[in-house]
């Protein structure tokens, strides 16, 4: 066993990867939720503007996927941000059955102000690490999801790679 697994007899929850990465992400979400006040904004909104913009059209289980997200959840914001204005629905044209979401020029200057408004947070999240370092974890927490759930490591990240098909 190993001083990182909960059933070993000398584990010390300093020991654990999981333990440091609740608290880094309850931190990293109270900061953003913080910032994102400030320009009328929430993490899932956030969250789902970032996801499209990046993306472009998505349907609502592939911005749940890429969210970590239940299809409820997002469903909800989805249509609340679309009242907002943020956001468009549509009909998969390959699927009726499929809703497929799309940011507006509204949307993008959402984000416009959230980003205004959040980059003082990644920029102090990654002050002091190389490039290098911050790869090598990317690299280590892929492995350790895709250890958790194939299914979500395997989630092409960027419009146009060659594997988003």
């Amino acid at each position: 066993m190993t001083r990182y697994d909960p059933t070993d007899p000398d584990f010390h929850r300093e020991d654990y990867p999981f333990y440091w990465l609740a608290r880094l992400h309850g931190v990293y979400t109270l900061e953003m939720e913080k910032a994102l006040k400030t320009v009328d904004l929430d993490v899932p909104t956030w969250r789902t503007l970032m996801i499209l913009n990046e993306q472009g059209a998505s349907s609502i289980s592939d911005i749940a996927l890429h969210a970590v997200a239940k299809l409820s959840t997002v469903t909800k914001t989805v249509y609340r941000i679309q009242d907002e204005g943020l956001v468009t629905t549509g009909t998969s044209k390959q699927d009726a059955r499929v809703t497929v979401v799309d940011i507006t020029s509204k949307g993008r200057k959402a984000l416009e102000r959230s980003r205004l408004a959040t980059q003082h947070i990644a920029s102090r999240s990654f002050e002091g690490l190389t490039a290098t370092q911050v790869k090598r974890l990317n690299d280590t927490l892929r492995d350790i999801l895709d250890n958790l759930s194939p299914r979500h490591a395997a989630v092409p990240t960027r419009r146009g790679d060659p594997d988003n098909t």
